[in-house]
């Protein structure tokens, strides 16, 4: 049996190769989108939600307009807005037809997924494309190898790029980890 850090390890290199994979100019297109957008929403579910939930909270903290879909203190979107989705296979139903109802809305739709084909990638206004290993992407040539179960190495990934995204707001927005944290939950 394997110790702990000798995987954690593995994980890391397998990321990091994974990184190797990423198309820069995409990213920076979706660094673009959140920069312009008057509002920003934010979609995914089971574990790639829980990453762009982290990913609302920092856009929150940098002092953007966000809600995460499903709140229930979520307003009305409209053009001028922007629909963040992740979503590993892209065909998703329910994000599929958020997205069809944004894109009804005149609200632009970004995409973080493995799968640029699926019904959200040929919906999506720009989309970042994430290697990964999922069991829900059927075109296998997009699926990458993991020694990790199901989807974990796309969903690390998506958290790390959403991490390194908030810093190159930070440096573009002049904000700090002092005025962000002014913005921080304080009634806990």
């Amino acid at each position: 049996m394997e110790k702990v850090k000798v995987i954690t390890q593995k994980i890391l290199q397998e990321l990091n190769n994974s990184l190797e994979q990423v198309d820069n100019d995409e990213l920076e297109k979706f660094v673009s989108l959140v920069l312009q957008a008057n509002k920003i929403f934010l979609a995914g579910t089971g574990r790639s939600g829980l990453a762009i939930q982290a990913f609302s909270n920092r856009l929150m903290h940098l002092g953007f307009d966000v809600s995460m879909i499903g709140s229930i203190t979520t307003t009305s979107a409209h053009k001028g807005d922007l629909l963040i989705i992740g979503s590993g296979s892209g065909e998703t139903q329910s994000l599929v037809l958020m997205g069809q109802k944004a894109k009804e809305n005149g609200v632009k739709v970004a995409l973080n997924t493995i799968n640029p084909d699926s019904t959200l990638g040929k919906l999506a206004d720009t989309k970042f494309v994430l290697p990964g290993a999922s069991p829900k992407v059927e075109n296998k040539k997009l699926v990458g190898d993991s020694m990790q179960p199901m989807g974990s190495s796309y969903e690390q990934l998506s958290l790390l790029i959403y991490d390194a995204v908030i810093i190159s707001l930070m440096e573009t927005t002049g904000e700090t980890a002092s005025t962000m944290f002014q913005r921080h939950a304080n009634l806990e």
